[in-house]
């Protein structure tokens, strides 16, 4: 699978996004700015938001849109969220156009069928359903349908959900999916975390996987890193003291900097499955253990447990000949600190 000009899955490296959601804090500018910070961060991508209030609900302050259930944005309506929120879609060809100049792939989570037809305008390399909207088959149907890799976040989901998804990307003959291990809590406790999944979701659904993270600091996309996460997403602001709805679980450059570094830092640890040895080690090999001689010998004499040990280093025979050496004579006189050789012992 390819987004943009990276290949995601098997060994190679880790799809780093920094996701903009309403960092932009209603400026253009600003989101402009954040989107040169990525970059220099050292993020592959940059992800974008695609929606208007409208979109996701309807303007009606009745229980069932007000927010109360402990979170960040409680007391607000769900409209009155998403109209401070949202990316105005006049923003989006400026944007793209400052992540192309930048080398950032961009792309976005469209939250309606009528996003996936902006966006398209767009060419965008792929397309990420979020938490929320996994549930929304015919969406999840229309954008697979497009051809392009799909990251489906499972923030909300039940496995029922999960396969539900799947299968339905797989309809479309979309097989370039990506599970995305997400807890939908902002900011999710770790505990809640539950990583373990992650290598799970690649053997039960068949997918690529990776992980979208809503925890404080960036532990938690390292942990993702090591049990096999492909992807990694998370929100990115250039500067909390801009504040908005998703600062507060939101790394700045500096902190977004430290992860990426922590994730490649990773991966370079975790290497490839391999029993061979670095040129470098091979020459410390001479550090090791080896027989020999650890007293004046003549030749005639035995050799015995007393003129011959394993000690380091290890220029001499190998300690697996040790026992079935002893005993046997020396054919030639030998000086106390000697490697221990064939030529050395009567045949």
């Amino acid at each position: 699978m390819k987004i943009g000009n990276k290949l995601i899955g098997g060994s190679n490296s880790c799809f780093i996004i920094a996701e903009l959601s309403a960092n932009h804090n209603g400026s253009l500018d600003t989101a402009i700015q954040t989107i040169r910070a990525a970059k220099r961060t050292g993020a592959d991508a940059i992800k974008l938001q695609t929606y208007t209030p409208d979109t996701m609900t309807i303007d009606v302050k009745n229980r069932y849109f007000q927010i109360n259930e402990g979170t960040l944005w409680d007391g607000k309506t769900l409209y009155e969220l998403y109209g401070e929120a949202y990316t105005p879609w006049e923003w989006h060809s400026e944007l793209f156009r400052v992540a192309k100049e930048e080398g950032l792939i961009c792309f976005s989570s469209p939250f309606d069928i009528t996003a996936v037809d902006f966006l398209e305008e767009f060419d965008v390399p792929a397309y990420k359903i979020a938490s929320f909207e996994i549930q929304d088959i015919p969406l999840i149907a229309y954008a697979a349908s497009k051809g392009k890799p799909i990251i489906i976040s499972t923030g909300i989901a039940k496995e029922e959900d999960i396969s539900l998804a799947v299968e339905t990307c797989r309809k479309e003959g979309n097989h370039d999916i990506v599970l995305l291990k997400c807890t939908s809590s902002y900011p999710a406790p770790l505990e809640l975390a539950n990583l373990n999944t992650i290598r799970d979701l690649n053997k039960r659904f068949g997918a690529e996987v990776g992980f979208s993270d809503h925890t404080y600091g960036w532990l938690a996309p390292v942990v993702a890193t090591t049990l096999g996460a492909k992807i990694i997403e998370k929100h990115f602001i250039m500067d909390k003291s801009i504040g908005g709805p998703d600062a507060d679980f939101s790394l700045d450059e500096r902190e977004f900097t430290e992860m990426v570094n922590a994730v490649r830092n990773t991966e370079k640890l975790l290497g490839k499955v391999s029993y061979e040895i670095s040129e470098k080690v091979e020459k410390n090999r001479k550090f090791a253990r080896s027989l020999f001689v650890v007293d004046d010998v003549k030749k005639g004499d035995f050799l015995t447990t007393n003129n011959i040990r394993s000690i380091r280093p290890g220029y001499g025979m190998h300690p697996k000949h040790h026992k079935d050496i002893l005993g046997k004579r020396f054919g030639v006189d030998v000086q106390k600190g000697t490697p221990l050789k064939p030529d050395m012992i009567q045949s």
